[in-house]
């Protein structure tokens, strides 16, 4: 699939990373890749622009600034492909879920010993 070779290229993962919390401005994109990465604007511009046209971003313009955001279009393809492999792992989390509360649920019970006040 075309978006898992789109992801596959660790800049373009780190921005969408940096666009996960809200919109940026290509210059901001630019500066934080470029101090991680030492690549170029245009280069950077080019991540962009695959990020862009393969579904994964948006960009609008606001005076002379472009501002990318993540679009969730790109996301969902990739949620649609992977969710036929849920049954995999949804019940083994499931489990390790039940395992967690009853660790719990017996630490709780555990006698506090005398010293530190640690339970036993």
């Amino acid at each position: 699939m075309r978006v898992f070779e789109v992801l596959a290229d660790p800049v373009r993962r780190r921005i969408l990373e940096l666009l996960a919390p809200g919109e940026m401005a290509s210059g901001e994109v630019v500066e934080a890749i470029g101090a991680e990465y030492g690549i170029t604007q245009a280069a950077v511009s080019q991540h962009l622009k695959v990020l862009r046209e393969s579904g994964f971003a948006t960009v609008r313009a606001e005076a002379q600034r472009r501002l990318y955001s993540v679009d969730a279009a790109g996301l969902r393809a990739v949620d649609t492909w992977i969710g036929q492999f849920r049954n995999f792992w949804e019940p083994k989390l499931d489990a390790l879920a039940t395992e967690i509360a009853r660790g719990k649920r017996e630490r709780g019970r555990a006698p506090i010993t005398k010293r530190g006040g640690k339970r036993a």
